[in-house]
């Protein structure tokens, strides 16, 4: 609240959203802010500044955390459009950042809209590039191809900051009563099972699991887990069949809220959703983000107050958004040793591409050739926006012995403005820090000397010169 005094707050389209979200004519809100009804239409045009005391009315009345008007909301926004815009379909049609600008504060549904169809345009476009590729017939019509359930189901945890306090607060209660009987998380889980729901959980040998790491058998009303879990995976498959057994009818209405539509997508983000309920159960919500400010977020140690995996902990640490009590926004990437991303969440403004890896110059990268070992660096993208990145190299499951082991890191990084609240930056100078110039990606970074380029901006025109060979194999005009 210091820094908001010190500053003046316009966030009118933001306060219009939360009047019409709350189905509140100007009169009524006025009344509840205790101002003229005149003053807040000057407020949601961005006539008058969101006075200080206007956001102590909002916390009180409203419960919405002042800091939702103090974040520049539409930047997460605006970065993917600048992807979208990228594309050499668009690059003929300008548009201005000021339209940019204003289209992302006043209508965040449209803009919604856009990157959907865009989704779905560009896996038609894959499709039909496959398609080519495999010899099909281009004159025969091809069925179309939407949006694929996986990243319908990356947009929707997006769309919500990757934060669902109504499993969160579920998770809480019973790990609060777990807690009061004195048992390590695993077993409480699995007698609170047998007793309340008649499931029995068993850790079974590789040679009967096979592939399988977790299988639920209906008939038997058994769990079974493979023996190459370790403790922290174990706990947290248990975990995942309690959200089914117990609150299977609440995560049946959070994914049918997010997608009424698709079958297949609202089973996925069923999953989804009892994965975060096991997480949240593992690193319940108020001792979990207390643990967090406490330790400087230091990822091994919370690992080992909880008894979760490092990619757990990395994970959780995304979901820390609760109004009253909110971590650092974190955006997380895992991505495996040929640059594949594999998962990728964010309560930030990261701009992750929709498409293709990560830049090479991210040491989330170099984390391959120093396992185990938490890399640290500061970088920038491309519109001078800063972060604060740690990365480490981890694993899911033991691997057997001539079996090909699954190598994979992650990157967990935050605005630089939070890096002095992390233990990993507590003894650094971060403003003397060296800053690493970084990407999206190679398709959208425009940054011409770099020899790490895989491939040519899809924002610039190639320069072709037989004459000469520069350190990066692409050079391309400026605009």
């Amino acid at each position: 609240m210091v820094e908001t005094i010190s500053r003046k707050v316009f966030a009118g389209p933001r306060l219009k959203r939360l009047r019409r979200e709350r189905q509140l004519t100007q009169a009524r809100m006025a009344e509840d802010l205790d101002v003229s009804p005149s003053y807040l239409n000057l407020m949601e045009r961005n006539q008058r500044p969101i006075t200080v005391q206007v956001l102590i009315r909002l916390t009180d009345v409203y419960g919405v955390d002042p800091r939702d008007f103090m974040v520049a909301e539409s930047d997460q926004a605006l970065g993917e459009l600048d992807q979208i815009l990228a594309d050499p379909l668009l690059r003929e049609t300008p548009v201005s950042r000021a339209d940019l600008q204003d289209a992302a504060e006043h209508s965040p549904a449209l803009l919604l809209a856009m990157q959907r169809l865009y989704r779905a345009y560009t896996a038609l476009r894959e499709a039909n590039e496959e398609g080519f590729a495999a010899g099909r017939d281009p004159d025969r019509a091809e069925p179309f191809v939407a949006e694929s359930p996986i990243d319908r189901v990356r947009s929707l945890l997006h769309e919500a900051r990757n934060y669902f306090p109504q499993l969160d607060e579920a998770a809480e209660t019973l790990a609060a009563d777990f807690a009061l009987a004195g048992h390590e998380p695993l077993f409480a889980i699995s007698e609170h099972l047998r007793t309340r729901h008649g499931i029995r959980v068993r850790i079974m040998p590789l040679d009967v699991m096979g592939d399988r790491l977790r299988w639920y058998d209906h008939h038997r009303r058994q769990l079974l887990i493979s023996e190459v879990m370790d403790q922290s995976g174990r706990t947290f498959q248990a975990a995942h069949q309690l959200a089914f057994a117990e609150f299977g009818t609440l995560l049946t209405e959070l994914a049918t809220a997010l997608e009424p539509k698709d079958e297949t997508t609202r089973r996925l983000l069923r999953i989804t959703l009892a994965n975060y309920f096991a997480g949240a159960l593992m690193m319940p919500y108020g001792r979990f983000h207390e643990a967090a400010e406490v330790m400087g977020y230091d990822i091994e140690i919370l690992s080992a107050r909880f008894g979760a995996s490092v990619e757990q902990v990395a994970h959780r640490l995304t979901t820390l958004a609760r109004p009253t009590a909110r971590g650092i926004p974190f955006f997380l990437v895992r991505v495996d040793i040929a640059g594949n991303v594999s998962k990728r969440f964010s309560s930030g403004r990261f701009p992750f591409a929709h498409s293709g890896g990560t830049c090479p110059l991210w040491n989330v990268h170099a984390a391959f050739a120093e396992p185990n070992r938490i890399l640290t660096q500061v970088v920038e993208l491309t519109d001078g926006s800063q972060y604060f990145s740690i990365a480490r190299t981890v694993r899911r499951s033991v691997t057997p012995w001539g079996a090909v082991e699954p190598q994979f890191a992650i990157g967990l990084g935050c605005d630089i403005k939070y890096a002095s609240r992390l233990t990993y930056a507590k003894r650094l100078d971060v403003n003397a820090l060296e800053v690493t110039p970084i990407g999206i990606n190679c398709r959208l970074c425009e940054r011409p000397a770099c020899p790490q380029r895989a491939a040519a901006p899809a924002t610039r025109a190639l320069l072709i010169d037989e004459t000469m060979r520069n350190v990066s194999p692409f050079t391309f005009k400026d605009l």
